[in-house]
């Protein structure tokens, strides 16, 4: 709770850095992981636990033992206050992680068919899950719609419908938050350009993201950037089509040049022409992903096979 505008509020305690090797080695032991599982079922994201009821929850005779790996633990994952020991953001996220799977787990799921045709031979899509990553690509040909990170964890009590679902939801909001300067993981600043180096064949251009702070590279096509792009959501809402929700590997435009042309290389801007329906909208972007020129205004899609223009 904050305080009130006019009260003495006391200097917060300087907080000691420690290096990643010594975050590595304080985690190092199954005793002081399992009072980081116990803290958070006790509560400790959202009060403070009494040392005694922590104890219990711990299985260790030991209560002199059990003070040595608590205090391993303070002042950089977990917080002793006068109630009791609460998490700091670290070791709320390092609990979360293993319980997410993400340092435990190995998971594998064959291919199984998903929504959505390959934007360069129309063949269908199939999707696999293997080595923490969910791939989306043709049956066909083989083409790579998308291939993400996604914890182990997310496959436990979900339906494939429902996988799919929330690996849509993840990858989103990884590169809304990217396209916006936030980095997902540690929410330093990300740095975004465009470059016509890409890492992927058939794509002439390509958006990279990459975290001043944890050095944390996102690169992909230009138009999963846009999901959140305010002209463009309101072009498809005014049509019908929510793209919060749609599976953003269904839209060619998303995945693919197929919608994306270099209208100039220095400096660098491209524009996309953006279908939805029988209608279609152009928007133009810097080399920061920053919008030049948006036309939200219907035009009919050409029907003599070439792009709008």
């Amino acid at each position: 709770m904050s305080q009130p505008a006019n009260s003495a509020a006391s200097d917060p305690p300087e907080a000691a850095s420690i290096s990643p090797a010594e975050a590595f080695a304080l985690l190092g032991n199954d005793t002081r992981i399992e009072i980081l599982q116990a803290l958070l079922d006790a509560g400790g994201d959202e009060r403070p636990v009494p040392f005694s009821e922590l104890y219990e929850l711990v299985d260790i005779d030991d209560s002199a033992h059990f003070n040595y790996h608590l205090k391993k633990l303070t002042d950089h994952f977990v917080r002793r206050t006068d109630e009791g020991y609460e998490f700091q953001y670290p070791g709320r996220k390092v609990v979360r992680s293993v319980f997410a799977g993400t340092f435990t787990d190995r998971a594998r799921l064959d291919p199984f068919e998903t929504e959505g045709s390959c934007y360069d031979c129309g063949g269908g899509l199939r999707a696999w899950y293997a080595d923490e990553h969910l791939t989306i690509e043709c049956g066909e040909c083989g083409a790579v719609h998308v291939s993400y990170s996604f914890p182990p964890g997310g496959l436990d009590d979900r339906t494939p419908e429902e996988l799919l679902q929330a690996f849509h939801h993840h990858v989103r909001h990884h590169y809304c938050l990217a396209a916006d300067g936030v980095c997902p993981e540690c929410m330093g600043k990300m740095e975004t350009t465009l470059t016509t180096e890409t890492d992927y064949p058939g794509l002439d251009v390509q958006v990279v993201h990459e975290c001043t702070r944890c050095r944390n590279r996102l690169h992909s096509s230009v138009g999963l950037n846009l999901l959140d792009n305010a002209d463009v959501l309101t072009f498809h809402a005014e049509r019908g089509v929510d793209l919060s929700t749609r599976p953003f590997w269904t839209f060619d435009w998303c995945v693919s040049d197929a919608s994306t042309t270099i209208v100039s290389e220095d400096p660098i801007e491209v524009r996309l022409d953006i279908p939805c329906g029988d209608d279609s909208m152009c928007i133009v972007l810097d080399g920061r992903l920053n919008v030049v020129d948006a036309d939200g205004c219907a035009r009919p899609i050409e029907t003599n096979g070439q792009r709008p223009s």
